[in-house]
């Protein structure tokens, strides 16, 4: 009788997911299908086979890897089920007609679908494309939160639901738009296929590109705005110190800022995993940044700054609070100091990105980190960022006139 066992393969890449696959053994052939989700070698046991939970994993995270586990066990019992019937039917079958059987009854719903194409995918060597549609597919699995979507659900209230989930999740229009893109070219798949009818799901969610809007200030901007005194409005102070915290620890996104635990500081060493991609981040512990941390009060907190000030209460809704009060301030605080943009969070993120830059710093090392999943990613990302020379050869040119 054939054996199932769940595989979990490390990334080749420092700080990535592996990923998680189905092997079946039956006549000493063994063979594997991916059956689309991710883990972190610190979240497999791999004495047991099984996808954990380990201790201080944020609630977000704990979702997703309550999901990965269920969804494991759904596919196994799967297989197993196939196994059984062709045992009962006497006849000789190998793992790969298993595997065939799996595929062939995986196409009852979306997400199975999606599943069964990325497959087939990797099987015929398209594996960049299979990685793109296995991160929307990974995406869409958290924000739906059960193993399948019906054919018939699949509407254009289901992506509009899903459009606002990444927009509540810090995720921006450009890389929603990329979830929406690679959903609409396999949902495009399976209409052709006749597996399920046409209803246009996605004529209601961007899925455009948007050109990347210039969002950094000059150096001497931030060495001003560090310096202002604004003793005398506290919700401003807290505001600045915010954009300044960011800025000292590499652009760091403000969810990441606002969920950072004071635990998450050992040995003069910052470690944490970004909110939107769940890279690991390190970041040494500059003065600089204990110097914003010992301003506040947050002995009886978790958490290292006092954004979300009571972790009884709803932490997701005090986080959008606090950011919809610190970008506001942020914004009163750049008309002060007659910057020609408007000055939010995410201006020290880019702002930091130009001056590395600025400073020839090697598009590698900035990559590495922004926590970029790629160096084309950080070069998209720069592309916006400093137009100074084409400025300067365009005044020159209009002057010749």
């Amino acid at each position: 009788m054939a054996t199932v066992k769940i595989k979990f393969r490390p990334s080749i890449v420092s700080g990535k997911e592996g990923t998680l696959s189905i092997q079946i053994t039956h006549s000493r052939v063994s063979r594997q299908i991916g059956i689309g989700y991710k883990v972190f070698p610190h979240e497999w046991d791999g004495t047991r086979s099984e996808v954990i939970i380990p201790p201080g994993t944020d609630e977000l995270r704990q979702v997703h890897l309550t999901t990965v586990k269920n969804g494991i066990s759904e596919n196994v019992l799967a297989v197993n089920n196939i196994i059984k019937r062709l045992e009962l039917s006497g006849s000789r079958y190998t793992s790969a007609q298993v595997i065939e059987a799996y595929l062939s009854a995986q196409t009852d719903g979306f997400v199975s679908y999606m599943r069964s194409l990325i497959h087939q995918l990797n099987q015929i060597g398209k594996s960049r494309t299979a990685g793109a549609y296995t991160t929307t597919m990974n995406s869409f699995v958290r924000f739906y939160g059960t193993k399948e979507v019906p054919w018939e659900l699949v509407d254009a209230k289901l992506m509009v639901r899903y459009e606002v989930f990444l927009k509540e999740n810090g995720i921006c229009p450009n890389s929603s738009s990329y979830y929406m893109r690679n959903l609409r070219a396999m949902y495009n798949r399976a209409v052709e296929s006749e597996l399920t009818s046409h209803r246009n799901p996605f004529k209601e969610v961007y899925t455009g590109v948007d050109k990347t809007v210039k969002r950094a200030i000059p150096q001497d901007a931030i060495k001003r705005l560090r310096d202002l005194d604004l003793s005398f409005c506290p919700s401003a102070d807290l505001a600045r110190d915010i954009f300044m915290f960011s800025f000292y620890t590499r652009g760091m996104s403000f969810i990441d800022i606002a969920f950072l635990r004071k635990k998450d500081i050992r040995n003069g060493i910052l470690s944490y995993r970004r909110k939107k991609t769940n890279q690991h981040i390190i970041i040494k512990w500059e003065k600089q940044m204990q110097e914003i941390v010992d301003k506040y009060d947050t002995e009886n907190s978790p958490y290292l700054l006092p954004i979300i000030k009571d972790a009884n209460q709803n932490e997701r809704r005090q986080y959008h609070t606090a950011a919809h009060r610190i970008n506001r301030n942020l914004k009163t605080i750049g008309n002060q100091l007659g910057l020609a943009m408007p000055l939010t969070c995410y201006v020290a993120r880019h702002t930091w990105a130009s001056i590395a830059k600025s400073k020839n710093i090697p598009i590698s090392v900035i990559s590495e980190a922004m926590g970029h999943d790629s160096e084309s990613t950080t070069r998209i990302y720069l592309a916006s960022l400093d137009t100074s020379v084409i400025d300067k050869a365009n005044k020159l040119i209009i002057e010749l006139l």
